[in-house]
């Protein structure tokens, strides 16, 4: 039998803004996605029976039952059981969609087109039109591949602490808010990346600072980047950098001040 594997690279909302909330609860957002070049790796072999195992630094707690967004991903695409090793390098419930990309890299490996797949999580249509840059619209399920940025490196800070994505979204007072602009533009250079983004948003910023108020220690930390802000609803936290080098350095000197925080640094991923 023959096995797969898909690399389920890290999701960075680079802006987050919350424009509306439907009738039936469910937010509105308008979002500048990109995905990193660190990720979990998940393996696929065609098996008589449904199974996943979890194996990797971050796999202590991860379920492995029916209840996995890989399994149930993956029943979506096919009716064929696979068995599943999912080598866990993000943390969970971090707002870097980690779960996303896993059951999203299910899907890709079980030849599945994805459809319907917003009903297990908003994440998981953006994950699978990555790894370029992608504007996420509705309820996640709006998707526009963009083109890719000029070259940026990103480090990512989670302090370990779990947010509730439903708190801080109960937690956010304002519900409509502007999108973006229109047209996001082509970026000549890293520069003119970063000064539209200080223009942006995270909506849910605040109100994640609310539940977790330790990330505003961690954007502290990331200030010497050029552009540092909050994915997703937290409480992981990126700063963007315009060389590899910088990147690294500043990732190792957080890392040396806080070294209970998970500390990575990255290329942002190209189409």
């Amino acid at each position: 039998m023959t096995t797969a594997e898909a690399f389920a690279p890290a999701k960075i909302n680079l802006t987050l803004h919350v424009t509306g909330q439907r009738a039936d609860g469910y937010h509105l957002l308008d979002s500048l996605v990109v995905f990193a070049g660190i990720g979990d790796t998940l393996t696929a072999t065609p098996a008589a029976d449904w199974s996943l195992s979890v194996t990797g630094p971050m796999a202590a707690g991860v379920p492995t039952g029916d209840d996995n967004l890989v399994l149930r991903a993956a029943r979506m695409a096919t009716d064929r059981p696979h068995a599943f090793t999912l080598d866990k390098h993000l943390p969970a419930a971090a707002g870097i969609g980690g779960g996303s990309a896993d059951a999203a890299a299910a899907i890709r490996l079980c030849g599945g087109d994805g459809q319907g797949a917003v009903a297990l999580g908003a994440d998981i249509p953006v994950c699978l039109a990555g790894p370029g840059p992608v504007r996420m619209r509705g309820v996640g399920e709006v998707i526009d591949p963009l083109p890719n940025l000029p070259p940026l490196w990103v480090v990512l800070v989670n302090p370990r602490v779990t947010v509730s994505t439903p708190a801080v979204f109960k937690s956010l007072t304002e519900k409509t808010n502007p999108p973006m602009p229109p047209d996001i533009p082509r970026f000549p250079t890293a520069g003119p990346v970063i000064a539209w983004l200080k223009r942006q948003r995270n909506d849910l910023a605040a109100p994640a600072m609310q539940h977790a108020p330790v990330i505003s220690d961690v954007l502290a930390a990331l200030s010497p980047a050029p552009f540092a802000a909050m994915s997703g609803s937290g409480a992981t936290c990126f700063g963007l950098c315009m060389t590899e080098n910088a990147a690294a350095r500043l990732a190792s000197d957080i890392t040396r001040a806080h070294p209970a925080w998970w500390v990575a640094s990255a290329p942002i991923l190209s189409r």
